[in-house]
């Protein structure tokens, strides 16, 4: 890896060579689809739909941030404001308004088509984020070109396909994997402007296809989640020019027209907002959002390392082989590809693990640096020959450690053991203990599509099969339920110890979320209304209601798990007098 080579391309094979294992099955099918392009796309298409929609449109809405996110983009459909950011009455300021405006436009274009309560499906919310996932996957693939071979930038997009961290991403309804899709376009392309000026390749007339993608990656980037892509970008234009002693090559990426795109498709919004909002919106989402994450907002701090530590299992199946390409990507760091992707990737790791509040997802827009990296190492075939190799043992590990999880949570929460999902458990098993058992530093090719398999086992068990059936951790799902089964028209209620985002985004924007005395003075306002009381606050209720004659009629009981608070909870549901 520390030779010089003629080609600067991290990852470019040394020699020619057949393929890496003739017997398998699976290498045969990875020999098909590399063949051109079109198949490659093809092929990354179809297994990103296959990893990322089991339970996509069967798990309910997530407490908190997703149904936070749609409920906000619920509210701007209804009332046909596409300029401010509600959460009821609440404004939400921390977040600009791209996925909202995305997630609008998914739901404005279901209900077109016709579908039935488009605004109350997750699954509509959420198509934004399997399309960034997606894209991601595609775009990852597109930036790998520019370093190595077609067939190992398809199996870094697989091991960006097939991670655990960008499965969960892309069944939220939520900003990351739009983030990343934005984050991995913009790095492709100034990528390739660096490795052309690193090559001294068409100094007088670059292409503006590059700038183009990059400006408006950025742009698109800083209206999903604020200033967050300028970071990456700057971050290793920074490193870089350190190292190079030199940035010229920035001016490949028309950097003045570049600005004036950008500022075109951003402003708009920010000068609509602070004419809305003064400098509430700014306060709240530079000062009360971004810059509070330098201490531990919302109870999320950790120490340094914990990210490194999550990688294991967020990067899985293709973490073994990241650490076993480790030794050889550090000897390569003086080549260009590798110092470019070093440069993305380390230095906001740095500011990730020195930022206290510590989120897994912040990190997954530097995980295609570590899977181009990853690939490239096993196209030269020099990884790790150590006792790292020990390490191939996680790739049994993780499905074993899942199922036991999986059918456990399910007996324990449901009092089932989850039969239907057995098969899959066992395929997932004997998958993920073929990549551990042929594993050989020659042929690391097949034991990673082994792994892909198990993963996709994995995601058919998890996703599309345990978490729907874990209904007592839903418990918004029975009470919006209930309400809709009532006889009366437009029922309206109030909530008192249970205030989860899904509620108010299954039950009805104008859901009062107040406590036990609010909610008697709310029941006693008509008919058609209901109480949903948390068992903690029915004294208060109960104590109101006394106080103030009120009439009421006790109705179905729900008890369920909030994993937000990580507390078991009992809903009662009560109805005002004369209400059906």
């Amino acid at each position: 890896m520390a030779e010089t080579y003629p080609s600067p391309r991290f990852g470019a094979p040394r020699e020619s060579k057949s393929p890496a294992n003739p017997g398998s099955g699976l290498v045969r099918m990875l020999d098909i689809v590399t063949a051109s392009h079109a198949r490659a796309v093809g092929f990354l298409v179809l297994c990103a739909l296959l990893l990322f929609l089991p339970g996509f449109f069967t798990i309910p809405p997530i407490d908190r941030d997703e149904a936070r996110f749609a409920q906000a983009t619920k509210q701007m459909v209804e009332s046909g404001d596409y300029v401010d950011i509600r959460f009821q009455e609440d404004v939400r300021y921390k977040k600009p308004v791209g996925i909202y405006w995305l997630q609008s436009a998914t739901v404005e274009a279901a209900a077109m088509l016709k579908l039935p309560k488009a605004e109350l499906r997750i699954w509509v919310y959420r198509l934004p984020s399997l399309m960034g996932a997606i894209g991601a996957v595609l775009m990852t693939y597109w930036a790998a070109l520019g370093f190595v071979t077609r067939r190992a930038a398809v199996l870094a997009a697989l091991m960006m396909c097939a991670s655990v961290l960008l499965g969960v991403e892309a069944r939220l309804a939520k900003t990351d994997a739009m983030l990343l899709l934005c984050v991995v376009s913009a790095m492709g392309a100034m990528a390739r402007a660096y490795l052309s000026w690193q090559r001294a390749e068409d100094e007088t007339h670059p292409p503006w296809s590059w700038p183009a993608i990059f400006w408006t990656a950025l742009a698109v980037g800083i209206l999903i989640k604020g200033p967050l892509i300028l970071m990456f970008a700057g971050l290793t234009i920074v490193a870089l020019a350190i190292q190079d002693r030199d940035a010229s090559w920035l001016w490949k990426l028309r950097p003045v027209w570049g600005l004036m795109w950008m500022l075109v498709l951003v402003l708009p919004w920010f000068v609509a907002i602070f004419w809305r909002a003064g400098e509430t919106f700014f306060a709240d989402s530079v000062g009360g959002d971004m810059l509070s994450k330098i201490g531990a907002q919302e109870s999320h701090g950790a120490p340094p390392g914990l990210y490194l530590a999550l990688f294991w299992i967020t990067f899985w199946p293709g973490a073994p082989l990241a650490a076993m390409a480790a030794p050889a990507v550090w000897r390569a760091r003086r080549e260009p590809g590798a110092q470019f992707l070093l440069a993305w990737l380390i230095p906001s790791w740095i500011v990730f693990e020195a930022v206290l509040t510590k989120l897994p997802h912040y990190v997954l827009p530097l995980y295609p640096a570590i899977a181009i990296l990853t690939a490239g190492a096993v196209e030269r075939r020099v990884l790790s020959r150590s006792w790292l190799m020990r390490g191939s043992a996680w790739w049994f590990a993780i499905p074993a450690a899942a199922s036991i999880i999986a059918v456990v949570g399910a007996v324990m929460l449901t009092r089932q053991p989850a039969f239907v999902a057995w098969p899959f458990i066992a395929a997932a098993l004997i998958f993920g203990l073929f990549a551990w058992w042929l594993f050989d530093t020659n042929r690391a090719e097949r034991s990673l599509l082994n792994a892909l398999v198990a993963a996709l086992m994995l995601a058919v068990t998890i996703y599309g099969i345990v978490l729907p059936s874990l209904t007592p951790l839903f418990p918004s799902i029975e009470i919006a339920r209930a309400l809709r089964n009532v006889t009366c028209v437009g029922p309206k209620a109030a909530a008192a110890g249970y205030h989860e985002p899904s509620l108010v985004f299954l039950a009805g924007t104008r859901t009062l979320l107040t406590d036990g005395s609010g909610a008697a003075d709310f029941l006693r306002q008509g008919s058609c209304r209901f109480a949903l009381i948390e068992q903690r606050s029915e004294r208060s209720f109960v104590q109101r209601a006394e106080a103030i004659g009120l009439r009421y009629k006790v109705g179905a009981r729900i008890d369920g798990y909030n994993f937000s608070q990580g507390r078991a909870i009992s809903i009662s549901i009560f109805r005002s007098e004369g209400t059906e």
